[in-house]
């Protein structure tokens, strides 16, 4: 029998004192619970987008696409319970106990859910009073400061076989929240928001008025290519210029313009050759996050600007990401961002099986907390097609099906989000429509020229339509815009299978032993470096490499290679070279089944 794992929003109820008021009126209670029912409970059910898993006489057991939608749905029955039961006798109402919680479960193969997610949701569903929601500390993370009713603090609270003591919040339906005290005018100001920054003008060191032009042009550039991050907030340039010139402190700069990031850089020409400094700091702390330096020949003033500022909205992209992860993780009650922001973190260190496992758990986390978080959906897509394109999971179709899912959900309310169409050009990729997967990473590149994963892609699907001589030429545009990307070693390693296809087989060892540098970690360079050198003759080299390769991939199989890329293609220029890479990587010891 087949389960899924996942995070899940549980609400547990059930009637308080059942047995005894069906002991005093079985007929008439089973009658008005099954009113409640059809009236009351199932119609808020629907209407927050709840799952009814199981029902147990009197209980219930329900998932919730968020913790907002299942709070949202105990609070308007709980209300319409105490509306229904005005004027009945207390030992007649109906009331119900509930227990909502956000946790680990599994779902089988029927359906149903089991795990501690149930159970701590049970478990707080007991100590409940009636009328009540008892919330865990997971839960009311989510909805904290969303809620007008008043909320007790519990405390750590020992339940019922679960070994460590769990945080309980309960809220009490009917009694308002007490009124927050008014703002001062010191707590008036909201906190930056996320990618919030300014680019300072940079400084023309040396003072040569003929270069002022260029280095004002990269700070305009520059600010531009970063307002196109999705999700940022780039103070406008006429602002920004105003500190031109001016020494003024990061952190006041920081609080005038309410933002959490300063980039600052300069410019000096010597002789024939341009340097540029950029650093980005943190406008709260004043610390550097992080420092970059380009010192290129001298060539059109106008190329080059272009070439910095692609090389830098690249780098300052992936930087500002792990910034926010590390903000996230030091956050006391993380929202939905911020375990977006965990989840890609998580996605750039490598796409190794542990990482995207660690990816798909934030990710999940994210859209618990909010189910519109069209970036948190995308980026579990981008998890599910890197787990099937690199034989994590026993079903690579169930992935891809997925991941095309979510990503059309996404692109329904956001059609142009560049990494949306980019991750669908790689499902398309793998899935026979290499020919589309292309055009939507051109796409994707037409609403952000800085998305050099795009331009390897592109030449990756070039080797699924025969077209494997134009591929290098993809890569090198992808590693000119961004030479320091976490997934260049992806993109090397694209390079070396198309190398291998054309029999260019030294040149297929120098791509994988560059794609190994970049991500030892990584088991495909290992698997190209071995069916190169295994042409070369150089067999017991090449043995070695494969053995490296199943060291990190032990479940490789060339059968399940060979299915996979013939469940990408029919093309017969690639089929062809495609069975000669795998005579050769037999040749290299890569098992058959």
């Amino acid at each position: 029998m087949s389960e899924t794992r996942k995070i899940a929003a549980i609400l547990v109820a059930d009637v308080v004192g059942y047995s005894r008021l069906a002991g005093a009126d079985e007929d008439r209670t089973l009658s008005r619970l099954r009113g409640l029912r059809s009236d009351l409970i199932d119609p808020a059910i629907a209407a927050h987008h709840g799952r009814i898993v199981k029902r147990t006489g009197d209980g219930s057991l329900i998932e919730f696409r968020s913790v907002v939608d299942a709070v949202r749905c105990a609070i308007e029955v709980q209300t319409g319970l105490v509306e229904r039961n005005a004027g009945v006798p207390p030992e007649r109402r109906i009331e119900f106990r509930v227990g909502v919680h956000l946790g680990d479960v599994v779902e089988e193969a029927d359906g149903d859910l089991m795990g501690d997610g149930v159970n701590i949701a049970a478990r707080l569903e007991g100590i409940a009073k009636p009328g009540e929601i008892c919330l865990s500390e997971d839960a009311y993370r989510q909805v904290k400061g969303r809620l007008d009713l008043a909320v007790s603090d519990l405390g750590p609270t020992k339940l019922k076989n679960i070994s460590e003591p769990i945080r309980v919040y309960s809220l009490e339906v009917g009694q308002p929240a007490q009124p927050k005290p008014a703002p001062t005018p010191a707590t008036q100001k909201s906190a930056p928001p996320r990618l919030s920054m300014v680019v300072l003008p940079f400084a023309n060191i040396g003072a040569d008025p003929e270069q002022e032009h260029f280095v004002d042009g990269v700070t305009e550039s520059l600010t531009t290519d970063l307002s196109r991050i999705r999700g940022s907030f780039v103070i406008a340039r006429n602002t920004a210029f105003t500190y031109k010139g001016k020494h003024v402190d990061l952190k006041q700069i920081g609080r005038e313009l309410n933002v959490r990031y300063v980039l600052e850089g300069s410019v000096q020409r010597g002789g024939n050759r341009m340097r540029v400094n950029v650093q980005l700091i943190d406008a709260e702390t004043g610390n550097h996050l992080w420092a970059e330096r380009f010192d290129k020949p001298l060539a059109d003033l106008f190329d080059m600007q272009d070439e910095i500022v692609a090389r830098l909205a690249g780098a300052l992209n992936a930087q500002l990401v792990a910034a926010e992860a590390h903000r996230a993780e030091k956050a006391p009650n993380p929202d939905s961002m911020d375990l977006y922001f965990q989840g890609l973190a998580w996605l750039n260190k490598g796409a190794t099986p542990d990482n995207l496992a660690h990816a798909r758990r934030f990710y999940d986390r994210a859209l618990i907390a909010d189910p519109d978080n069209v970036d948190a959906l995308i980026g579990s897509a981008a998890a599910d097609a890197l787990a099937g394109a690199l034989f994590y999971v026993t079903d690579p179709v169930a992935a891809f099906t997925s991941a095309e899912a979510k990503l059309t959900q996404a692109m329904s309310s956001v059609p142009d989000h560049p990494r949306g169409h980019m991750t669908l050009g790689f499902v398309h990729i793998y899935t026979k429509r290499a020919v589309q997967g292309i055009a939507e990473c051109e796409h994707a590149l037409a609403l952000d020229r800085n998305l050099a994963h795009a331009h390897s892609l592109v030449g990756f699907g070039k080797i699924y339509i025969g077209r494997a001589k134009e591929t290098e030429a993809h890569v090198a545009e992808a590693l000119r815009l961004s030479p320091r990307d976490t997934l260049a070693y992806l993109w090397m390693n694209i390079a070396a299978l198309a190398k291998n296809l054309l029999d260019l087989h030294e040149q297929a060892v120098a791509w994988s032993r560059r794609a190994i540098e970049g991500n030892r970690n990584y088991p495909f360079p290992y698997f190209n470096l071995g069916t190169a050198l295994a042409r070369l003759g150089r067999l017991d080299e090449a043995r070695s490499a494969v053995k490296a390769g199943l060291a990190l991939n032990p479940s490789y199989t060339i059968s399940r290679h060979h299915a996979n890329v013939t469940s990408m293609t029919d093309d017969p220029t690639y089929l062809a070279q495609a069975e000669l890479y795998f005579d050769r990587l037999r040749k290299a010891g890569a098992p058959e089944a």
